[in-house]
């Protein structure tokens, strides 16, 4: 067995003890890591920058700001994965059925419509539909459950 897999063995075999040394570890070391890390960036901003930028391109890294996004604007569902699956497989507008394009521009780029005081998804609309406020009226109409 190569270093790596018995590593692996042994952590999952281990994980809650391992933890708690991880833990104790960092409670200890705090500011001598915090040091290492903050010197490790100052050394290394380009390499970072470049590993970010590569990230940000992946289906992970375009999901993830997405839905952080969608949390900054005070959306709240108990699954981000479903929402966001939901949301990329919708191709209509929910209201006037216009077929929708991603991206930022245009009266039929896709957006997520919610209720700004709840954070209640409503549904998935063409940004048309989205700038009228059309599921203001109706209560409850979410297709999206």
């Amino acid at each position: 067995m190569d270093k790596k897999a018995w590593r692996k063995e042994y952590y999952e075999k281990n994980k809650e003890r391992e933890k708690a040394y991880n833990k104790e570890h960092y409670q200890k070391n705090k500011d001598r890591l915090k040091e290492c890390k903050k010197e490790y960036k100052s050394k290394n901003k380009e390499k970072i920058k470049e590993k970010n930028k590569e990230y940000r391109q992946t289906s992970w890294g375009i999901k993830s700001r997405r839905i952080t996004n969608w949390k900054r604007n005070g959306i709240i569902v108990e699954d981000w994965d479903e929402l966001y699956d939901y949301y990329m497989l919708t191709w209509n507008c929910e209201y006037c059925d216009v077929e929708l394009v991603e991206g930022h521009f245009g009266a039929n780029h896709k957006c997520l419509d919610h209720d700004h005081n709840t954070g209640e998804v409503r549904g998935v609309l063409c940004n048309t539909c989205n700038s009228r406020d059309v599921f203001s009226t109706c209560v409850g109409s979410s297709d999206y459950a």
